[in-house]
């Protein structure tokens, strides 16, 4: 089966302009909330908006995700993780097929670390993602 890999600018920007949609929903919804239950809310929200991110771009290609992890590929792989990890509970775990140092990865989480991504983690993460994804159009 084959996988995309690169995808062109305006679909980058159409997904970042998505990003900025729902983050922009989220401060709507802020307003109007009470603070300790958006607290307890806001890492459901962000932790599901790491896993669209990795839906959108699915970068199925695991040969190209494993060896050596250079500086244009760190958010990506994170991401990759993060979404694997979401979709066994709230935990990071380990993947034979993405490796990726925490201590150069953006939310900087261990195996064995919870999962609870807050705004600012998203918004380095989302902004290190599609910076790597649009550096590879070039």
């Amino acid at each position: 089966m084959l996988c995309q890999s690169t995808y062109a600018l305006d679909q980058i920007d159409g997904r970042r302009a998505a990003v900025d949609e729902r983050i922009d929903a989220w401060h709507a919804l802020a307003e109007t909330t009470d603070p300790a239950a958006l607290h307890r809310f806001e890492p459901v929200f962000f932790n599901d908006l790491v896993v669209v991110l990795a839906d959108w771009f699915g970068y199925r290609g695991l040969a190209a995700l494993d060896g050596d992890v250079h500086d244009h590929e760190v958010a990506v792989r994170e991401v990759r993780l993060l979404a694997g990890s979401l979709a066994h509970g709230n935990t990071m775990i380990a993947d034979w097929r993405i490796r990726l140092d925490p201590g150069r990865s953006v939310l900087g989480l261990r195996v064995g670390d919870e999962i609870a991504v807050r705004e600012a983690g998203f918004r380095a993460l989302a902004g290190a993602f599609f910076a790597e994804l649009e550096a590879r159009c070039r």
